[in-house]
């Protein structure tokens, strides 16, 4: 990576942007954080991406840790661990280029399950298979609240936060084990994400001033709309 003040300056606004948006409704970050990550400095992902999974969701479960469902979260983490080693291996698999190109994708196919909205009834299958995909997303793409965040769209908005929060920590946990164990982060991963760790934090913080004011009606939207336009042009530079 050749990293400037300007690109540390952009992606540092952006964890702000996103880990304010993850502290109001429970996910979105990397919906934020990673196209712009893939389009300033596309050798940071996946593995930057991931590591900023560990302060904000510390941040956001010491907030809400009364509303965890907890045998969900049982069987989401147990799905974790199959979806995190085959989201590994496609790292490893792929170059850097395509690798952004995959990201992309990524977004755009969690836009559209964001936005299709698709009911799904919490379950100990459902869990299992939300776990296994959003265990290969967020090791391969650094995305993996979306197939999560469709399973408790409709639970309140404690539950939804606090529950992924805790999946997103232990996931975060494996991914960053076997992305080391395969080569894939470096400490020049590490210490990008080191400075941009106090940007998650002061995202989360500011959320909770905002929280039961915001209208995800809006919000959401407009995020999602954000990360499908970086999306594309990810992927349209991929191609070039």
């Amino acid at each position: 990576m050749h990293l400037d003040v300007a690109t540390v300056a952009i992606a540092f606004a952006a964890v702000i942007t996103g880990a304010s948006v993850q502290g109001s409704i429970g996910f979105g970050m990397n919906l934020v954080v990673v196209p712009v990550l893939a389009l300033v400095e596309p050798e940071a992902l996946p593995a930057v991406a991931v590591l900023l999974g560990l302060p904000l969701s510390v941040t956001m479960f010491r907030h809400e840790p009364h509303a965890v469902d907890r045998s969900g979260l049982g069987w989401i983490l147990v799905g974790r661990v199959p979806g995190t080693a085959l989201g590994a291996w496609i790292v490893t698999a792929v170059s850097a280029l395509t690798l952004s190109a995959i990201v992309g994708v990524a977004v755009l196919a969690a836009v559209a399950m964001s936005v299709l909205g698709t009911t799904i009834e919490v379950r100990a299958r459902s869990c299992l298979s939300a776990g296994v995909a959003s265990g290969v997303m967020n090791t391969a793409a650094g995305i993996g609240g979306p197939p999560l965040a469709l399973l408790y769209q409709h639970h309140e908005g404690p539950v939804v936060r606090s529950t992924l929060a805790a999946s997103f920590f232990v996931g975060t946990l494996l991914s960053t084990v076997t992305l080391a164990a395969t080569g894939s982060m470096s400490w020049t991963h590490v210490g990008f994400g080191a400075a941009l760790a106090p940007a998650a934090v002061i995202g989360a913080v500011a959320s909770r001033l905002v929280r039961h004011r915001v209208d995800a009606g809006w919000l959401r939207p407009a995020v999602l709309g954000f990360a499908a336009l970086s999306a594309v042009v990810t992927i349209v530079n991929s191609i070039a």
